[in-house]
């Protein structure tokens, strides 16, 4: 066994601490063992003190491994006390002994803190807009020292330490120091590595330690089922995406088309063995997937970190965090990178609306209610059995700022669908009278959340001037997608839950009763242009018994087929952008799990495949012809040429853009073949069939116009063509002139 070297200097004896502290420290009762512990300054001078579990003799060392001296043991239970020669405060480490074994230890209580007081300005104020830099583990070369930086809000807390891998589980080893304006504690722990497994232990106010916590910050997380959170390098990625970025910077989204595809990592194709594919085999296959099918956007369902696969993401406990399902947080970025080098942009559907009561996650998170509200009729939401942000404290305000701005950032995505808006904006969202909190006017309206909706989209559009925001929002709550400045809640777009809603009512019906329902199918053009709208046809649709959007047509198989394409292509002659879930392009039978890929299989088959064909050749019809999109959100851009024949339920009318040539949609939604339907148009000359639902290539009898139609003037002046109207068919004609 090594000896330890002889006390340097005049031998001194260690400066009296109290049992009670000792003890204090070794039991883990003591809150600030940065007072105690490290360099410490006596009336001797200076000395050190560790608490080092196990060992039973110490030496201290600068960290140039020069000894500067002998510890004394002062309690059996590792805790060392001495004199030391050193020319001011620095980092030591301590040589422990135990027996035959030797090992280690860099004090991390002899290490100045990391945040400083202009960090404590900001978050007290609330305009932290880096957080995603402080908070949480981050890697650290701190004098001189490679370690990680931890810090977590816990106002409230008696003690938090980082326990983890490192440490051994041991709250005693890795307490933290309180920055006491803040209510933020912190601590650097040295010769912590990348890949690490950490929580918090969490000492509430009433001495009760809580279930361990894992880190709201976080940036990497365990698999399921396991749910620590993990140590990460700071992220490196080769960016190749200047020329994407540039371009939606540049460009009025509401003009530009925009086609989104709606897909579940997990679920939309898995390897042959069963399970999910990584990021990096997922960008292999679903870049060029999309880029083949014409889709402009992919939308994620939530990736951050989450323990319950059927939650789908929406209760996440990782905000911060990639989930681990699909591999590392790196794989992710190249998965972003890669989509838009071929000009494809990423959504992600963003949850700040709710999180779930998992004991590691936020819940009661420092022993109170510190994320969500104490009182219920506030603070739990009873329709998914989670907690509500309080959206009222600046702390959890600041956070999810920063979990917006940390996304739009670090992995340059290009947009956040934001889950749940009607459930934030109102307080007596699914609640019966008595059961909710009216707000300081005595209202419903939820004026903290309005107030966040507006500062995240304020600074998210402010920081990232290409990024859209995404309002699923099912309410008639005014001014969604306008600007803040003009009392808007500054959202980019709002999800067309209407047309949803009613084209798929419309479209479930019998051929024959339509005729009664034709409102339906007009009425949302009374305010289609009062918000900035995407049109969603989303995983809600075809999930919790409601089965596949071709499980929804009536009639037989064949017209269920032909009802879906003439569906598809009505909506993508519509005004709004569009968003189409996974699966449903090539119009999978079965209700989506998320157990198991998609059908892939159906695609042998003809229909299945005509209707893949369908929609890529919309998405590519809608990209090329500017009058498809060009005012998707302004009534400027659309014209009825036929919207009361109720007794043919039949739809037409004019899409239109400055100095671009108008596309008349018309869609026959009975199996009738209409062999010269006369519809109006607005000049005379041929006019080029540039799509019909009906082709035998998309599986449809073929019945059309042979490439194209004659306007002609009649005597009454009117410029009206002789059409064939295939059966559950919608075609598309293009002045050709």
């Amino acid at each position: 066994m090594t000896k330890s070297p002889k006390p340097i200097g005049e031998p001194r004896q260690p400066d009296l601490l109290s049992a009670a502290e000792i003890e204090a420290v070794v039991t883990g009762a003591h809150s600030d063992p940065f007072a105690i512990l490290g360099i410490q300054k006596t009336e001797g001078g200076l000395v050190a003190r560790c608490f080092i579990p196990g060992a039973e003799a110490a030496t201290a060392y600068a960290l140039d491994g020069t000894p500067i001296g002998d510890l004394a043991l002062l309690h059996p239970a590792g805790f060392f006390a001495g004199p030391v020669v050193m020319d001011g405060f620095h980092p030591v480490r301590y040589r422990a002994e135990r027996g035959d074994a030797e090992w280690t230890v860099t004090d991390p209580y002899s290490f100045w803190p990391v945040l400083g007081p202009m960090d404590d300005y900001l978050v007290r104020e609330g305009s932290h807009h880096r957080l995603f830099d402080k908070m949480g583990a981050h890697p650290l070369k701190h004098q001189g020292v490679d370690g990680f930086h931890f810090a977590v809000w816990a106002p409230n807390a008696r003690r938090v330490s980082v326990v983890g891998d490192f440490n051994e589980w041991d709250g005693r080893r890795h307490v933290m120091r309180l920055r006491r304006d803040t209510g933020i504690w912190e601590i650097f722990a040295p010769d912590v590595r990348p890949g690490a497994a950490y929580k918090y232990e969490i000492v509430g106010n009433d001495g009760v330690v809580q279930p361990l916590k894992a880190d709201p910050f976080a940036r990497r997380a365990e698999m399921r089922p396991k749910n620590a959170s993990v140590t990460a390098a700071e992220m490196h990625q080769d960016w190749e995406d200047d020329a994407h970025r540039a371009h939606w910077a540049t460009v009025d989204q509401r003009r530009q088309p925009i086609s989104i595809y709606e897909v579940h990592p997990g679920s939309w194709q898995r390897n042959s063995d069963g399970s999910m594919l990584t990021w990096d085999e997922m960008a292999a296959r679903l870049i060029p997937y999309c880029t083949d099918m014409g889709f402009t956007h992919i939308e994620l369902m939530p990736i951050t970190e989450h323990p319950y696969d059927p939650s789908w993401g929406y209760q996440t406990t990782g905000l911060y965090a990639p989930t681990a399902r699909f591999g590392e947080p790196e794989g992710f970025a190249r998965f972003v990178n890669g989509c838009h080098k071929v000009g494809i942009s990423v959504l992600l559907d963003w949850v700040p609306a709710h999180f779930p009561t998992d004991a590691h996650g936020l819940r009661h998170f420092d022993g109170t209610a510190l994320y969500e509200h104490e009182d219920p009729r506030q603070g739990f939401h009873p329709d998914w059995n989670t907690a509500i942000y309080n959206f009222g404290r600046v702390e959890v305000f600041s956070y999810l700022v920063n979990n917006a701005l940390y996304w739009t950032e670090k992995f340059h995505l290009d947009g956040l669908r934001v889950d749940a808006v009607a459930s934030m904006l109102y307080l007596d969202y699914s609640r019966k009278h008595g059961e909710w909190v009216p707000n300081e006017y005595g209202g419903r309206e939820n004026l903290e959340a309005v107030r966040f909706l507006q500062e995240m989209n304020r600074l998210v559009y402010g920081a990232h001037p290409g990024v859209v925001t995404i309002a699923e929002e099912s309410t008639s709550w005014p001014k969604v997608s306008q600007p803040v400045h003009e009392g808007g809640l500054g959202f980019g777009f709002k999800w067309n839950m209407g047309f949803m809603h009613d084209t798929l009512s419309y479209m479930a019906r019998d051929s024959v009763h339509r005729k009664f329902h034709h409102q339906e199918l007009t009425f949302g053009l009374l305010y289609a242009f009062t918000e900035n709208f995407v049109l969603p046809l989303s995983h809600d649709e075809v999930v919790h018994g409601k089965g596949s959007l071709l499980a929804k047509m009536p009639g037989d198989d064949w017209q269920k087929f032909a009802n879906l394409r003439a569906y598809y292509a009505y909506m993508w002659g519509y005004p709004g952008k569009k968003l189409l879930f996974m699966g449903q392009e090539f119009a999978q039978w079965g209700e989506w799990t998320e157990k198991q890929s998609l059908d892939w299989n159906l695609l042998q088959y003809s229909m299945h495949e005509g209707m893949r064909r369908l929609v890529r050749d919309l998405n590519f019809s809608y990209r090329a012809k500017p009058a498809l999109h060009a005012r998707d959100c302004e009534g400027e851009g659309f014209e009825w040429l036929i919207a009361d024949d109720d007794a043919n339920s039949v739809f037409a009318w004019l899409r239109k853009a400055p100095g671009e040539k108008p596309v008349a949609v018309i869609s026959n939604f009975t199996p009738t073949y209409h062999e010269r339907y006369s519809i109006p148009l607005p000049a005379v000359g041929r006019w080029r069939e540039i799509l019909n639902s009906d082709a035998e290539i998309y599986g449809g009898s073929g019945k059309g116009n042979g490439g194209r139609v004659e306007a002609v003037q009649m005597a009454n002046g009117e410029i009206r063509a002789n059409i064939s109207l295939p059966p559950l068919a919608t075609i598309m004609l293009e002045q050709e002139n």
